[in-house]
């Protein structure tokens, strides 16, 4: 063993050299978990697939543990290289080094997709430029799928990184929030949307606008946001822009098949003039124009130590944080252009009905005198619940100290939220 490199939830990866033979690096990936049937999927879908943009399976095995115990195990090629990210960090990247790379991950998941898998998890962490002749490789197939593959997540949250989940996975999942058994099944267009957001971030900075609610009379509406192309100063080539709008489509049969946008990417790539070779230049900094609404946006951390705490108490909240809100459902019947954010229903209109105050900087919200609509009362069951006011609120584990912003009320000395109280459905359903 040569060093380790990092440790997820499910296994730990190290670089190694064999003993015997001729010498060179491998990846050794190495289960935590007993018997853990992510490792053979993975093995599996490695074994199908022989590109030069994914990592080559070269052995799988299982550790023996002395005490007792099978610990899977998955030997594979090793990249030297740094995260996608990482490699744009280093230097400003041209549209044309954009293209190219991302050429070379949409024909890693053209090779995946042949086979009838699924990555599940396209991010530009998960994607390594390699050092020396700069290919991107796909990596970390911890989390894909493939046709007639065993079930191996039974509750939500499913796997892969809500920040880039499409719409119609969004959507499925919050219409079957009652039916935690009920599986979405990812397709080859969720990993193209996925491949569409790392290209947002990549070049402008930050992830693009969130899917939406809207409240309507007959309920919740998914609405996929209009496109926004990223703040570079004119310094995208509009050929890769294109691809990123064509790619981020709320349709999937819009977002093109897996081939037809490797090509483009290609073709973009050897055929653009010479403005795809100016720097991109992202504005992460530049402050947005104020909107005619106030949205206010939950942050995916946040979200996730609540739902920790609560369980599906905020119906899916655990899902991340690319949802937004506008204004609560009694306010959007009044118009037609307010939304609400699936993570923020937690956060109910004042009592007049009207929006909740915007919080100044060092202000925070003061607790209300009295339950929300659709707040959980007591008794209230959770842990980490208390009872103020004649409502269930949560102190989440990783609260901030007061004043708690807009995101949270002051209480105490604590920063707590509401706790919603979710209809169980009918064993009939």
């Amino acid at each position: 063993m040569v060093s380790r490199q990092g440790q997820g939830s499910y296994g730990a990866v190290y670089k190694v050299e064999p003993v015997a033979g001729p010498p060179g690096a491998m990846a050794l990936k190495l289960a935590l978990h007993h018997r853990d049937p992510r490792f053979e999927r993975e093995a599996e879908m490695l074994s199908r697939i022989r590109h030069p943009s994914v990592p080559r399976l070269y052995e799988r095995g299982g550790w023996e543990m002395p005490g007792g115990g099978v610990f899977p195990y998955l030997v594979m090629e090793w990249v030297e290289g740094v995260s996608l990210y990482e490699w744009a960090a280093q230097q400003p990247r041209t549209s044309r080094q954009v293209m190219r790379v991302l050429a070379q991950v949409a024909r890693a998941l053209e090779a995946t997709h042949a086979e009838e898998g699924v990555h599940r998890d396209v991010k530009g962490d998960n994607i390594r430029v390699r050092t020396g002749d700069g290919r991107a490789v796909l990596m970390d197939f911890g989390s894909c799928t493939y046709r007639r593959a065993p079930v191996l997540t039974f509750q939500p949250p499913p796997p892969g990184t809500p920040e880039y989940s499409s719409p119609e996975s969004l959507r499925f999942h919050w219409e079957h929030r009652h039916q935690p058994t009920v599986r979405y099944e990812a397709l080859p267009a969720d990993d193209l949307y996925a491949l569409g957001i790392t290209a947002y971030r990549l070049v402008a900075g930050r992830y693009p606008p969130p899917v939406e609610l809207k409240a309507t009379e007959g309920g919740f509406e998914f609405v996929s946001p209009g496109w926004v192309a990223p703040e570079t100063g004119g310094s995208l080539a509009p050929e890769l822009a294109e691809v990123i709008r064509q790619l981020l489509s709320g349709e999937p049969h819009a977002r093109g098949r897996t081939a037809e946008v490797a090509q483009s990417l290609e073709h973009a790539e050897k055929r653009a003039g010479p403005h795809a070779d100016q720097p991109i230049v992202s504005r992460t900094e530049q402050a947005p124009s104020p909107p005619k609404a106030r949205r206010r946006t939950f942050p995916w951390k946040r979200g996730l130590a609540w739902a920790a705490g609560v369980g599906l108490a905020v119906s899916v909240g655990w899902w991340g944080g690319r949802l937004s809100v506008g204004s609560t459902p009694s306010e959007a019947r009044r118009g037609d252009g307010d939304r609400v954010g699936l993570a923020e229903a937690s956060l109910p209109p004042t009592l007049d009905g009207g929006l909740l105050a915007s919080s100044r900087a060092g202000v925070g919200l003061g607790m209300p005198k009295k339950p929300f609509p659709g707040q959980r009362r007591p008794p209230c069951g959770q842990r980490y619940e208390k009872e103020i006011n004649g409502g269930c609120w949560l102190l989440p584990r990783e609260a901030p100290q007061p004043p708690c912003g807009d995101n949270a009320f002051d209480w105490q000395g604590g920063c707590y939220v509401p706790v919603l109280e979710l209809r169980r459905p009918s064993t009939s359903e």
